[in-house]
């Protein structure tokens, strides 16, 4: 009975197979109309919408590091697209442990910050001192025979309305220099930190296809990238139309490598590198780990310096 019910089964299943191999030549003239005319709609489209040229995927896979670390992994990371809103990954990249791994020092990070913020604070209050009162020309009470205290002035600082002594004196500037290995160790820290916590993202460049702002809104809403995004190229020149379209959103801002700062990357939610800049930050940042006139090189830094 078993073998009666499998050998019907099988039959069963290779009419199927077979009817799908025999269709009429109507429905195959037909069939091949149809195809034409698709055929031909979607070359009208990419001729009016050219595609986008890449080189084969992935576009990297792996690179040779300068300074090779012996005792630590590398990081790898996606290098995802800029000119579609949904994001296509196009490739992984290495990333040295020594600039991207390591282990983040929150108060080196934290005097970095306190750096920032106080080298660019003037205080301008000023309070007068003696000279600079108005009034007391001359003495206010003879020197004996009234039996008060004897002065010469009513602008004394003794007396109310008279000089401050010891008052702020504007402009105060609060600058001092950080020690080089404090912001270099800053700059560590930090970039680890972001890409540890999904917040570092490589694109293989910043063009854009329009220069609208909407277009570069929708590319960060759908990635989620969060409210505020920094994006660092290796040079000072951006494409035009990321230029355009991030000047009408102040939460978006374009940045060259060489100002990658400590304060910049923790006031914005997303950080944005190319692979240019990652190439930068990595050859200038592993040259100063690894140079031998290191403290020759950071003696002009230790003068007035915490």
């Amino acid at each position: 009975m078993a073998t009666k019910i499998i050998n019907k089964t099988v039959t069963e299943f290779s009419l199927r197979i077979t009817r799908s191999f025999f269709v009429s030549s109507k429905a195959i003239h037909t069939n091949s109309a149809l195809f034409q005319e698709r055929s031909e709609t979607l070359t009208n489209v990419e001729k009016q919408f050219p595609p986008t040229i890449r080189p084969p995927l992935p576009i990297i896979y792996s690179r040779k590091l300068a300074f090779p670390p012996k005792f630590k992994a590398l990081r790898q990371a996606w290098v995802s697209n800029m000119d579609t809103v949904e994001e296509e990954k196009l490739g992984l990249i290495d990333l040295h442990p020594e600039v991207f791994a390591e282990r983040p020092r929150v108060d080196i990070i934290h005097e970095n910050v306190r750096w920032q913020q106080l080298y660019r604070h003037v205080s301008y209050a000023n309070t007068k001192v003696r000279y600079e009162v108005r009034g007391g020309g001359k003495k206010p009470r003879p020197q004996k025979g009234s039996g008060r205290s004897r002065h010469g002035s009513i602008r004394s600082p003794i007396w109310k309305g008279g000089g401050i002594v010891h008052g702020p004196r504007s402009p105060t500037p609060y600058f001092y220099m950080l020690g080089f290995n404090a912001r270099l160790n800053g700059l560590r820290s930090t970039l680890s930190a972001k890409l540890a916590q999904d917040d570092m993202h490589i694109v293989d460049s910043l063009d854009i296809p329009t220069d609208d702002p909407s277009y570069l809104e929708k590319l960060v809403e759908e990635r989620g990238w969060g409210p505020a995004v920094l994006f660092v190229d290796d040079n000072d020149i951006m494409p035009l139309n990321i230029t355009a379209a991030s000047d009408a959103h102040g939460h978006y801002n374009l940045m060259p490598v060489y100002g990658l700062n400590v304060h910049s990357m923790l006031k914005h939610h997303t950080l944005v590198l190319t692979l240019a800049a990652v190439e930068r930050i990595e050859e200038r940042l592993l040259f100063h780990l690894n140079r031998n006139d290191a403290a020759a090189a950071g003696q002009k830094y230790r003068l007035d310096s915490v």
